[in-house]
């Protein structure tokens, strides 16, 4: 592709100066010419049958409205599977208050037109708005589930400007939108690297406990060490000394864990560092308090070298937790290479119950904001973004079941990129420094978890961080965070969250011999079926809890999660005598029969009745419109003086059990005031 033709293009179309005409001949033009100039298929002739048209300008959709109203629209430029385009001609300065709202109003058509595309045809990743002779805006949605579009890569990037088709890299971007949009799905690489990564460490793990140490403690120096790989790579440690420090130590390994017990040190506390010769950030946060580390061998060394060697800043935050967790546990160790819960589908939960009202919320203050720019009223505008900003920096959201933190990150993950657009706004508005070294941005402290695995829950915090700093980054670019690099917010806390208690009491027979029971876990395959059935020789005491009481929940304003699966028939044998007696004795209006995940369920559908949380949403059994389940709905639906309603359910979904992969199908419930 010549330097020519590229400029021709960008001249031809006014130097990225609107040509004010007749919007749609030129939005034709503009597009064919460009599929000429990178090499891409030109649109095709539209024909008679909608379905057939895949690749078309002007391909109509039916658009169905709540009231039972219905009303044909066109899409100016539409390839299936790959994206809708919305063309506009603003005539308008790029950046302006007005080219803002134009744009915005542009994306929302085009994503209430990929919901009115036939079911069968799916919804394209990419919506793209261009802007005639100006520019291309991107926006996403990989899950393709009928989610909100958000800039891509992200809203400091995502408006490409005409004259960056100079740039080869941004040439080859859309011709990947054209061509292979899903390629363009950070978590399809990522996925990759994190379980090549979990792969490493699973190997190291099993090395390290038949040395000798117990699971806690290589957990636990494992943690430490991944996360140091993690900084290195993001730029949060000198570049490669981590790892110069890992090959340099590898054939002469006798006193390579006390340089690592000081670097650790070093990090806690922040100051110059013996064990890389750099002067390093203060870290802190709980993760390196104790700065333990095991003394290794050649091929230990070797194995931590391979980990070191994966791109961390890719790691998918996601998935992590999920896989380090079956990594470092020796129980579920076999199950690495099991599924794990797509990622799209704990969006497919997270967005209804917290994305999608707080976006409502967003577009009523551009809206009230755009009204006071309209009146020259500034102050009043950047006060309206400003307030929200500080509110969506205050919103806290509770997984009370959180696991390794899955659905915690993907919530933190969404809104971060909304703030980034709260950001560019006011940034458009103002002249602001970083509002995130001024200490007002969404962070770990808002995202709180209980979980009763501790392994987990130290997983769980330590998946937030990692995931809050790569967005730190993709925001900020190389510009560090403040010190301390790690806070503990004890956001993430190892409790049960349906009772408290004072104490447990081991159960004894007459002759004072301890009961036990299975430990609901261990499994055997049956001789007679080949089939997995409990294993009775895995056997654990029994307790009993001395003063149970309910477990209080912290004040959150969304409640979302998926809590254990075990059916009400099950609940003894899994979680013992004593633990079920006592959850009865609590919560005597839930059936007995009812499967364990509903008492989740009715302390958050209180909650919200109360008016202390805004929604929650749950994974449950898709037996919950079975009849000991739909008890427990009717009596919260069916109040007359504070009823619930479903802000959104599905019967019958496809599932992945995080902790064995197994295939199941489940219901989501999403429950509001």
């Amino acid at each position: 592709m010549s330097e020519q033709k590229i400029e021709a293009y960008i001249q031809r179309w006014g130097g990225g100066i609107s040509h004010g005409g007749n919007e749609r001949a030129n939005l034709q033009m503009f597009i064919t010419e460009l599929c000429t100039l990178l090499d891409l298929p030109q649109p095709d002739p539209a024909g008679s049958k909608r379905s057939d048209n895949t690749y078309v300008f002007e391909r109509s959709v039916t658009e169905l409205f709540a009231d039972g109203g219905k009303t044909t629209r066109s899409l100016d430029l539409y390839r299936r599977g790959c994206f809708i385009l919305e063309g506009k001609d603003t005539g308008k300065q790029t950046g302006s208050d007005g080219w803002d709202a134009a744009i915005d109003k542009a994306r929302k058509q085009a994503e209430n037109y990929a919901r009115a595309l036939p079911a069968d045809e799916g919804r394209p990743p990419f919506v793209i708005v261009a802007d005639v002779g100006k520019s291309f805006a991107l926006y996403s949605e990989f899950s393709r589930s009928g989610g909100n579009y958000v800039a891509f890569p992200d809203a400091r990037s995502h408006k490409i400007p005409l004259e960056k088709l100079r740039d080869p890299d941004t040439r080859e971007l859309l011709r990947k939108v054209w061509l292979e949009p899903l390629s363009l799905d950070p978590t399809r690489y990522a996925g990759k690297v994190t379980r090549a990564i979990a792969d490493r460490l699973a190997t190291l793990a099993k090395s390290l406990e038949d040395s000798g140490h117990g699971a806690e403690q290589v957990a636990g120096f494992l943690m430490r060490c991944l996360f140091t790989m993690f900084a290195e790579d993001v730029g949060l440690l000198p570049d490669r000394g981590f790892t110069a420090l890992l090959e340099a130590r590898k054939n002469n390994p006798a006193t390579f864990h006390r340089q690592l017990e000081s670097l650790w040190r070093t990090m806690n506390s922040g100051g110059f560092s013996e064990s890389l010769d750099a002067e390093i950030l203060k870290f802190n946060g709980g993760l390196f308090a104790n700065a333990t580390a095991i003394a290794l061998n050649t091929e230990q060394i070797e194995l931590l070298i391979q980990a070191a060697k994966a791109d961390w800043r890719y790691v998918e935050p996601a998935i992590f937790g999920t896989l380090l967790e079956r990594a470092l546990n020796p129980r579920e160790r076999h199950k690495l290479g099991a599924h794990y819960t797509p990622r799209a589908y704990v969006e497919r939960l997270v967005l209804p119950t917290i994305i999608e009202p707080l976006r409502a919320e967003w577009a009523e203050v551009q809206a009230a904001a755009l009204t006071y720019r309209q009146q020259r009223k500034t102050k009043e505008a950047v006060a309206e973004i400003r307030k929200f900003h500080h509110q969506l920096c205050q919103t806290r959201v509770l997984d009370p079941a959180c696991g390794s933190g899955n659905f915690l990150y993907v919530t933190l993950e969404h809104m971060k990129r909304l703030e980034g657009e709260v950001l560019e706004k006011l940034g458009s508005l103002v002249k602001s420094g970083s509002f995130e070294l001024e200490g007002l941005t969404v962070d770990p402290h808002q995202f709180l978890g209980m979980e009763i695995n501790p392994r987990a829950a130290k997983i769980a915090e330590m998946v937030l961080w990692i995931g809050y700093l790569q967005w730190h980054f993709r925001t900020y670019g190389k510009v560090n965070p403040p010190e301390p690099v790690l806070r503990d917010f004890h956001n993430i806390e190892h409790r049960d969250a349906l009772i408290a208690y004072d104490a447990v009491e081991l159960v004894t027979d007459e002759s004072g011999k301890p009961l036990t029971r299975w430990d609901g876990l261990t499994k055997k395959i049956s001789p007679i079926t080949g089939e997995e059935i409990p294993d009775e020789s895995a056997q654990v005491e029994q307790y009993r809890y001395i003063n149970p009481r309910k477990a209080e929940w912290p004040q959150a304003d969304y409640i979302v999660g998926n809590p254990p699966f075990i059916g009400g028939w099950k609940m003894r044998s899994a979680l013992g005598d004593g633990y079920v007696e006592a959850v009865w004795s609590l919560y005597p209006d839930i059936p007995q029969k009812a499967d364990f995940v509903m008492y989740w369920w009715e302390i958050a559908a209180e909650k919200v009745r109360k008016g202390e949380a805004r929604r929650f949403g749950f994974i449950t059994t898709n037996s919950i419109t079975q009849v000991f389940q739909r008890r427990i709905l009717e009596r919260h639906l069916a109040d007359k003086s504070a009823p619930l309603s479903l802000a959104f359910a599905i019967p019958d979904h496809p599932w992945v059990d995080a902790s064995d992969g197994a295939q199941v199908r489940i219901a989501m419930t999403v429950g509001k005031a």
